[in-house]
């Protein structure tokens, strides 16, 4: 990775970009990807898209999503202390003792999740946190110190923890999920402008907003761009940690390259290009069976419009939904060169219907 490539990622990654709060991101992630574009949009709800070959009739999509998980206060106590909601999938399990950043229009208040100390537990009838049990303390003696704070209702709460590379392979960080999707996109971007490739299309890069209450970010931008196709990379469960069933969660490896996935949005011309051009390339690549949804923004552009031929190549990464999630450098190098010598065999006007 070039050492420019890793600080973008690496400062990229540390900042906070909530679900339906995505906008300081989304200008990091733009401010990069600019020279590497024609020109760029942005939609009502803060989803970016940059453009090479405006003109093109034939349009090819390459996506992200650019939201973290996150939480929104949702009650404040006479006594001072915060009760949360979810802002997408947030896991209260894993929030005892983590420091958190509260965004407030006066800027950020630092907190901790609080919990009682194990010699006042009553350790025979635990039962994990949930959300309604995890609780916020900022240092306030009663509600009115937290909202003079900046405080209030719908103020949005993150995970303060960032980015590390571990036994220098692995990257490590909160929101790994999905923005190093974001900067793979942004890679490809980079690598076509630098190698002075020509595509025969419009490709736009969309770094979508809000995937993680629903893939709203990608069904909006879907509607507006109608492309012909669409290239999708987000994460998926690495299944060899303890806990995991592989029988039904299958046998992905981090280290082993990125996961194409079979299932019905998945339009299977666009992944069989996908799969030989891995396979000519000698990308190493792994396989999937994603059942009747995906679960990614796949989902979204696959059954918009009238149909768009949709495939989705993955990247594994470990204890997804947590402040340590995990991927293996490699992987994050073969997707980015996969979604990038994938584009280079896509011909203009090139039809990928099963039926002529």
């Amino acid at each position: 990775m070039r050492q420019e490539s890793f600080d973008f990622l690496q400062k990229y990654l540390n900042n906070a970009s909530p679900t339906g709060f995505e906008a300081e991101g989304q200008k990091l992630w733009l401010e990069y990807i600019k020279p590497y574009i024609d020109e760029y949009f942005v939609d009502t709800y803060g989803t970016v898209v940059g453009v090479i070959n405006p003109e093109a009739e034939y349009k090819v999509v390459i996506e992200a999503h650019a939201d973290e998980i996150s939480w929104f206060v949702n009650y404040i106590t006479n006594e001072g202390y915060i009760y949360l909601r979810r802002n997408g999938g947030s896991d209260a399990v894993i929030a005892p003792s983590k420091r958190v950043n509260i965004h407030t229009s006066k800027g950020v208040v630092k907190a901790i999740f609080g919990w009682p100390a194990i010699h006042v537990r009553k350790l025979e009838n635990e039962k994990a946190p949930t959300v309604e049990t995890v609780f916020l303390d900022c240092g306030a003696s009663n509600k009115e110190e937290v909202e003079a704070m900046g405080i209030h209702v719908g103020s949005v709460v993150t995970f303060e923890d960032e980015f590390t590379v571990m036994n220098e392979k692995f990257y490590v960080g909160r929101a790994l999920d999905n923005r190093i999707g974001g900067y793979m996109i942004a890679e490809v971007a980079r690598m076509l402008k630098e190698n002075n490739h020509k595509l025969p299309f419009g490709l736009y890069i969309v770094n979508a907003v809000q995937e993680e209450i629903g893939l709203r970010g990608a069904e909006m931008i879907a509607h507006r761009i109608n492309p012909n196709v669409a290239i999708i990379t987000d994460v998926t469960h690495d299944t060899q940690s303890p806990m995991y069933d592989k029988k039904t969660s299958g046998d992905i490896h981090c280290g082993k390259g990125p996961v194409i996935s079979y299932g019905p949005a998945v339009q299977n011309n666009v992944r069989d290009l996908i799969i030989s051009t891995a396979q000519q390339k000698e990308i190493p690549f792994q396989r999937a069976a994603v059942s009747r949804a995906t679960g990614t923004d796949t989902d979204a552009f696959a059954y918009s419009n009238a149909g768009v031929a949709s495939a989705l190549i993955s990247l594994p990464l470990k204890y997804m939904h947590t402040t340590v999630e995990t991927v293996h450098k490699d992987d994050v190098d073969n997707v980015t060169k996969l979604i990038y010598e994938t584009l280079l065999k896509i011909e203009d006007k090139q039809d990928f219907r099963y039926l002529k």
